[in-house]
């Protein structure tokens, strides 16, 4: 990239090299903008002959052709690409939805030279219209060796970053105690239902009963006949690993255990399995508060429909310390 001056009155379609102000200290065009035939006129009309610009050289691209090139190639699912001023291209839900982070991929775009990309969060929950991530280049142009490196990483590893759509959630919840379900449930479903009602899912179903192998059995039976997008086991007892109840019972009703044991604070206790596709999520303690917990770190994605795995809860370490 390389500067120069030129005349007002040819400059129209190329970019600035700075910023431009009035005497008064007015800005009237700012840094990385493209001229148009009106702002040719407006410049004129200002009294200026000169303007300051930049050119590509051989080899290089522009930087809004560069980001929004790498937008393109790095997402998927309910988003969409909006551009901003200075090279930058930001990434807008078009619906409630899960960010899904390929976080190991992202280091490795940005210890590339020309472009870097922000994101939130993995399995953040993201309202319509928030923004996912943004992308922003080297000032006026990049390398066309280095996008041409950095698509090519996308195209072979896949995107960086998901925004899979939550839809319609229904939530299933089993409340169980030792002496009387319903004080699990009393306990408990306040606070459940201002979680869900913060998410936007329905609590379709909940049965309480007395933490016995055979009651939980009967009651995860019927519960996973209702096809909810997921359940959780709401107990007031906390677990010495998944030989207990609850772990028992998940095991006599075909369902696998994904993980016991999760590096967050509150929610180390968690103990999650799968009955088909289906989520059976039990997490001690953390269903009766509404501060931050495990559940806000596993919930979105399990409302839409990403199946956590157990690599993926043991990397909730870092940043799993919640207060």
């Amino acid at each position: 990239m390389r500067a120069l001056t030129v005349e007002v009155q040819s400059s129209a379609g190329r970019i600035l090299c700075c910023s431009i102000f009035r005497p008064g200290g007015r800005k009237l065009l700012g840094k990385g903008h493209l001229l148009s035939d009106d702002d040719v006129r407006m410049l004129k009309v200002e009294g200026m002959n000169d303007v300051w610009v930049t050119e590509l050289e051989e080899g290089e691209i522009g930087e809004d052709e560069a980001v929004l090139a790498v937008a393109s190639a790095m997402c998927c699912g309910s988003v969409e690409i909006r551009m901003a001023a200075g090279g930058r291209a930001n990434l807008v839900a078009t619906e409630d939805c899960c960010a899904l982070v390929d976080d190991e991929l992202l280091k490795q775009i940005n210890c590339t030279s020309g472009v870097v990309i922000a994101t939130v969060q993995n399995f953040r929950y993201i309202l319509t219209g928030e923004r996912l991530a943004t992308i922003k280049s080297a000032p006026f142009a990049v390398s066309r060796t280095q996008l041409d490196a950095i698509i090519s990483m996308l195209n072979e590893r896949g995107p960086i970053l998901q925004a899979r759509p939550i839809r319609d959630p229904q939530v299933s919840v089993l409340y169980t105690d030792p002496v009387q379900g319903e004080r699990a449930r009393n306990l408990f479903e306040s606070s459940i239902r201002a979680r869900l009602d913060g998410l936007k899912a329905r609590l379709s179903y909940s049965i309480a009963v007395a933490e016995e192998e055979e009651a939980v059995v009967r009651a995860l039976q019927h519960l996973s006949r209702t096809n909810p997008t997921a359940i959780l086991v709401a107990s007031t007892t906390t677990p010495a690993g998944p030989e207990d109840v609850v772990g028992r019972a998940l095991s006599r009703v075909g369902a696998t255990l994904e993980r016991f044991l999760a590096p967050v604070d509150p929610g180390t206790l968690t103990l999650l399995g799968y009955k088909g596709d289906t989520p059976i999520l039990s997490a001690p303690c953390c269903f009766r508060s509404v501060k931050p917990n495990i559940l806000d770190l596993l919930l979105p994605p399990m409302l839409a429909k990403y199946r956590v795995s157990g690599w993926e809860v043991a990397c909730l370490g870092h940043g799993g310390l919640l207060s």
